[in-house]
């Protein structure tokens, strides 16, 4: 029954941190502020839930980073792929090196291994932290698209580092080249396994429903369900659970744009996936806050060893957290130097970042819940039954990490991005006006071919809407309806249904040929849905 208590606490402190984060007088990024609910919790309960590291990842991830996948803009992240792939590959690995040396030197007892597992698990960031942040500051858009991308794809890179580290720990050795083709396959087949569940469950679902016709909800159940699927066959092989979500979700947005779904499971889908997103995302953060405590006294008074001094403590973690920031920074400015030289040995124009640029993407690797579920998993003990060194230290530093980097996001980020210019993105073959324009001219081609067929039955009706469509196009007011008859509503409802489909068909074919972008898509859909909602239910 408690935990039952704790956990209907944790929502209301999701519930409250919305409000919370708008009446503080300072920004402070809404994990900040469900973190520090989660330790008044633990503290208001005598104890938070025990965190399962396993169980954490499988009702935790999935679902975020699959509903992330689905939305980011694939339009960007294709374009940028040579700088995320740097970020997400490349970094993790400087990382893993410079920090596991870093960490070595401040703290000698801490062995090398144990340094290394630990800086693996910071390496990565987090897609949920990096979405509250930039949800809050006004980031250039193509600065945004590639720390996103980058935080969906270097877990991967960060949990086969974390791997091998903690076996090097375990029994003393390590093997560069069975790391390397563990890492090819645990990315190669979690992204496959993600596209292949993904696809085989959408294709069986449009099967089934063709045959048998379902319920409403059945749609909206199944895609909830699918991340878990991807995720559980790829931990089943082995391989990422994580990139095996990503795939899912990215799949999931092209499968999408075939328009296999109604507008009313789209409509019905976006509602529940935007309330799920936002109780998983505050609940982990709460869940999070609540192992503080606890971690905080391993660290003080770590079992059968030496109390550590708080001053001490403090001062590693802040100075470790920092270490991490200026590695970043190190790395984001060779990647830079080296892209320039490229552009310039092939004759492209170059643009030389500022300095902002560089500290505004070093800030901006904010972590969270991968690098605090990740750590928890380190072993209890060696295979000669000796406590696993330094434990209570490393989950303590990598706490600390999550803390300072968000605290620092919120604080620097706002300075370093007010009027900081990027590179334009390369627009759209198709802004929303010409999207809106090509999908009300071929409403109007359907209505035409429509008035043909049906003859003098169908004119009044069809006139009416066209008349609509008409003054769409020359951006002036809808004309009234006009006829009260039954049989004409009838027909003009049907019309307006046939031009709301050769809208959306329109729209979803400049979407597959990315004439426009992700965003202008989901919006002009989400208009047209609605539309057609409403003509249903007349």
């Amino acid at each position: 029954m408690e935990t039952v208590e704790v956990i209907l606490a944790m929502l209301l402190a999701v519930i409250a941190s919305g409000y919370v984060a708008r009446v503080l007088p300072i920004a402070l990024p809404l994990p900040l502020i469900q973190i520090a609910a989660g330790a008044v919790i633990s503290g208001v309960f005598r104890h938070g839930i025990a965190l399962d590291p396993d169980i954490f990842f499988l009702l935790f991830l999935p679902p975020l980073l699959f509903v992330d996948g689905w939305r980011i803009p694939k339009i960007g992240l294709f374009r940028d792929k040579a700088t995320i792939l740097e970020l997400a590959l490349g970094l993790v690995l400087f990382t893993v090196v410079g920090a596991g040396w870093l960490l070595h030197w401040m703290i000698p007892a801490m062995p090398l291994a144990v340094a290394f597992a630990l800086a693996a698990i910071v390496a990565p960031t987090d897609p949920v932290a990096v979405s509250s942040i930039t949800a809050r500051v006004p980031m250039p858009p193509r600065l945004m698209h590639i720390v996103e991308g980058e935080s969906l794809l270097n877990d991967a890179s960060g949990l086969v580092c974390f791997r091998f580290a903690v076996a090097a720990a375990m029994t003393g050795h390590f093997s560069l080249a069975q790391a390397s083709l563990t890492f090819v396959w645990v990315a190669l087949a979690g992204i496959a396994a993600g596209i292949a569940i993904t696809f085989a469950i959408t294709r069986a679902h449009g099967i089934l429903q063709r045959r048998f016709g379902e319920e409403d909800g059945v749609p909206v159940l199944i895609n909830l369900l699918t991340p878990f699927g991807a995720y559980l066959v790829a931990e089943r092989l082995d391989a990422s659970g994580i990139l095996a979500a990503v795939a899912a979700g990215i799949t999931m947005s092209y499968l999408e744009l075939s328009g296999g779904a109604t507008p009313g499971t789209r409509i019905r889908r976006n509602v529940i996936w935007d309330a799920l997103q936002f109780t998983l995302n505050g609940t982990m953060f709460v869940l999070l806050g609540e192992q503080l405590p606890d971690i905080a006294r391993g660290a003080l008074h770590p079992d059968g060893g030496t109390p550590f001094d708080p001053w001490w403590l403090a001062s590693r973690a802040l100075a470790f957290s920092l270490g991490l920031v200026l590695l970043r920074f190190v790395w984001v400015w060779i990647s830079l130097q080296l892209t320039i030289l490229n552009r310039k040995r092939l004759g492209r124009q170059v643009f030389k970042p500022k300095l902002r640029v560089m500290l505004a993407t070093s800030v901006a690797g904010v972590r969270g819940a991968l690098t605090m579920a990740g750590v928890m998993t380190l072993p209890l003990a060696l295979p000669n039954g000796e406590p696993f060194p330094a434990r209570h230290l490393a989950i303590f530093l990598a706490s600390s990490v999550i803390v300072v980097s968000l605290l620092l996001a919120s604080a620097a980020l706002p300075a370093l991005l007010r009027g900081l210019e990027m590179p334009a993105e390369p627009d759209a073959k198709c802004n929303e006006d010409d999207a809106r324009h090509a999908a009300t001219l071929a409403a109007i081609a359907a209505l035409e071919r429509a008035q043909k067929a049906d003859g003098a039955d169908g004119n009044r009706a069809v006139a009416h809407v066209l008349r609509l469509y008409q003054h769409r196009l020359n951006a002036t007011d809808a004309a009234g309806g006009n006829g009260d008859a039954q049989a004409l509503k009838q027909k003009e409802r049907s019309y307006r249904l046939l031009a709301l489909n050769a809208e959306r068909d329109t729209v979803l074919r400049l979407a597959r040929r990315m004439d426009i972008s992700d965003e202008t898509a989901r919006r002009l859909l989400r208009q047209i849905d609605l539309l057609e909602a409403r003509y249903q239910q007349n």
